[in-house]
């Protein structure tokens, strides 16, 4: 085919189960690629992303046999092998660039080392410091010299995933395969990665296939989207046809899912689950859960319209009216005496004074400083901020898991022992931590039952027959069958792994919480499905949430109460309303801009993270990124807190400016900065 980069012809991939029996994991997929072309893949986990990622790397699983098809890249086919690919990428130019960059870099090389092995790799022979340094500034990372002497984990995220992007770049490649790469990157980073992808493909003429389930990044890069649902491509259209109109009811149902698109409250949760990999189909594979499905559904099996770039059988009836599902359930009354959780002046300090620091007197900077909030039963408070905000150490802190350095907490007005061992078994039962990642949190070696079981045992003394009833009354109460108790946690898919982590910490009945990113890495369906989840579990039982998040699409539909964290300093404690009528300062106003959802365009880049490792010596913390630093103030003064009806910030500018939609580039600010607010050092603790 002419002018085209990458064909793929009704392939057809599979595996062989233990019986024998054939399963097929990509069945009868058919795409292009063109030169300089950006194709967004999205869909659920295990729908075959990945396996068609490979495919096109020219890469098979141990076991997996293709029984129809091809893959040709310039009109040479690729041939597909279970071997490492190393002469494919030298003929064809194909790089691919895993979902984790942390694990895609050897630990114990420096950055320098690794980059100079691909280019002796591809270049021969040689020293090749100034070639690395030069893949560092393409891919603008600041000061690539010093940069080449550092080990991964001294790097961010998104410094991380722009080396492995640089190590790509060695191999000069035509194509980049990105399989998830920005899942689990805070907003900024991830605007900043999308930008570098639209530049490399502008200057480098690279042609990149983006694999995700973030429907807001893939609509704010590519040009074209591809639909998968179990290894069937079942629509593939412009990207802004796809997101204005979707033809399948499978797209139709991820757009409504994703938060921010068209939706005023928490979105619509997918009802069902998607097959397991390798079932069997007679018709379409997603009639079990389409809400339009027709008998002809169930019977036959829908083809991919050349013409429509759609496999339904009834295209033309599909609405892009948005489920009634989608409103915020009701709130309970939060007005109360005593807050639930009181946070008063925390601080938080990793790095311990040795004796040379403290004779020469050497200041330790506190990780987190005078952090002051409250929660109320019933209530959700959203705890937002790029990576190394203080996010997750607060949340230790206030579960008893890291020590404090100064402040303290309150739960039900009792105060709160610094570290678990001090506290009372009431505090330790009312207070429980869900984690990001469930697969980690539980035992793959225990059964459900087997990990519920302890909980109740612990707190309640119950066993035998009534700690097996309670224990499945608890995965009722999570939407998932008492059969499961005998399940282990590899026989669960993501969402039933968070649902089941969720049921572990509600066995103990807290009072409050403490969800440490619970949505990042799940797909936006199952995302819904757990907000909702949690949003009627905290109806129920009157809980309090502290909820740990860097997307803030979701907190405006989730969360009552927004504090905005830079660098472990509280910048801005709100309602969210707030969000939506300011004033914002202007490093919420930055995250709010970088929120990515599907439809909206790739907002600009502000300066780059990397750019200001640590905190400044004086003055405001954001005065480095801040398009508002005003010299001899914002880097002189520490900021005076502002205080509303709806919440507080620290900030210089006046609230006027504060309010305005668009950033002012213009203001001007009075000698003394005073603004005529009273002078305290923390936030008030309850703020409505």
């Amino acid at each position: 085919m002419p002018n085209t980069l990458l064909t793929i012809k009704d392939l057809q991939l599979g595996y062989q189960d233990r019986q024998g029996d054939y399963r097929a994991v990509l069945r009868g997929v058919s795409l292009t690629l063109a030169p300089r072309e950006i194709l967004g893949v999205v869909g659920e986990s295990g729908c075959g992303k990945s396996t068609l990622a490979m495919a096109m790397l020219g890469l098979l699983r141990g076991g997996s046999q293709v029984t129809a098809g091809e893959v040709r890249v310039n009109g040479a086919p690729l041939t597909l092998n279970e071997h490492r690919p190393d002469t494919l990428i030298h003929r064809h130019g194909i790089c691919l660039i895993p979902q984790q960059a942390g694990q895609a870099l050897t630990p114990h090389l420096t950055i320098g080392s690794q980059l100079q092995e691909m280019l002796r790799l591809h270049q021969g022979s040689g020293d090749h410091k100034d070639g690395a340094i030069a893949l560092l500034e393409q891919v603008r990372l600041p000061a690539p010299a010093s940069l080449l002497n550092r080990y991964p984990h001294q790097l961010s995220g998104g410094q991380q995933q722009r080396v492995v992007i640089a190590m790509a770049l060695a191999a000069k490649p035509r194509l980049l395969l990105m399989d998830e790469p920005t899942t689990g990157l805070d907003a900024t980073t991830q605007v900043h990665v999308l930008h570098l992808l639209r530049q490399l493909r502008n200057e480098l003429n690279t042609s990149i296939v983006f694999i995700s389930h973030d429907l807001g990044a893939v609509s704010s890069l590519c040009d074209r989207v591809a639909v998968m649902y179990a290894g069937h491509l079942v629509e593939i259209a412009d990207k802004d046809a796809l997101i204005a109109h979707p033809r399948h009811p499978y797209t139709h149902a991820l757009l409504a899912a994703s938060p921010g698109y068209r939706n005023q409250g928490l979105p619509p949760e997918l009802p069902g689950a998607p097959p397991a990999v390798g079932s069997r189909f007679e018709g379409c594979p997603f009639a079990g859960r389409c809400a339009s499905v027709q008998p002809k559904c169930r019977q036959h099996m829908p083809s991919l319209s050349a013409r429509e770039g759609v496999a339904c059988h009834f295209p033309h009836q599909v609405t892009t009216d948005l489920p009634a599902t989608g409103h915020t359930p009701p709130r309970p009354d939060l007005s109360q005496d005593t807050p639930l959780l009181q946070v008063s002046e925390l601080a938080i300090r990793y790095q311990r004074p040795g004796w040379l620091d403290k004779w020469r007197r050497h200041t330790v900077i506190n990780t987190v400083d005078d952090v002051s909030f409250s929660l109320s039963r019933g209530q959700t408070l959203a705890l937002i901020g790029e990576s190394g905000s203080g996010k997750s150490s607060i949340l230790k802190a206030i579960a008893g898991i890291n020590p404090i350095q100064a402040g303290q907490s309150l739960l039900n007005g009792d105060v709160l022992g610094a570290g678990i061992e001090t506290r009372t078994r009431a505090q330790k039962r009312n207070i429980q931590l869900i984690f990001q990642h469930p697969d980690a949190a539980l035992n793959p070696r225990l059964t459900l039952f087997q990990s519920l079981a302890p909980v109740l045992q612990t707190w309640f003394g119950l066993q035998g027959d009534e700690c097996r009833r309670q224990a499945g009354r608890l995965l009722q109460e999570v939407k998932l069958n008492p059969d499961y108790l005998d399940r282990l946690p590899g026989q669960l898919s993501g969402g039933e792994l968070q649902r089941a982590a969720i049921a572990r910490a509600l066995a103990a009945r807290p009072g409050l919480l403490l969800c440490d990113e619970v949505t990042s890495a799940l797909d936006v369906s199952v995302q819904a499905a757990i907000l909702r989840l949690l949003a009627r579990l905290q109806r129920d039982r009157n809980i309090g949430i502290l909820f740990i998040t860097h997307d803030l699409s979701l907190v405006r539909h989730f969360a009552d109460k927004v504090a905005v964290l830079y660098k472990g300093r509280l910048m801005q404690l709100c309602s969210t309303r707030q969000l939506q009528s300011g004033p914002l300062h202007p490093y919420t106003r930055l995250l709010l801009n970088a929120t990515l959802t599907p439809g909206t365009p790739l907002p600009a880049a502000d300066a780059d993270v990397a750019q200001e490792p640590g905190l400044p010596a004086r003055g405001c913390a954001f005065q480095g990124r801040c398009p508002h630093a005003r010299p001899g103030i914002c880097d002189q003064r520490l900021p005076p807190i502002q205080s509303g009806e709806n919440g507080w910030l620290r900030c210089h500018l006046p609230p006027e400016t504060l309010a305005a939609e668009a950033p002012m580039t213009q203001e001007v600010l009075p000698e003394p900065v005073t603004l005529g607010f009273p002078e305290r050092k923390s936030a008030p603790l309850n703020v409505v």
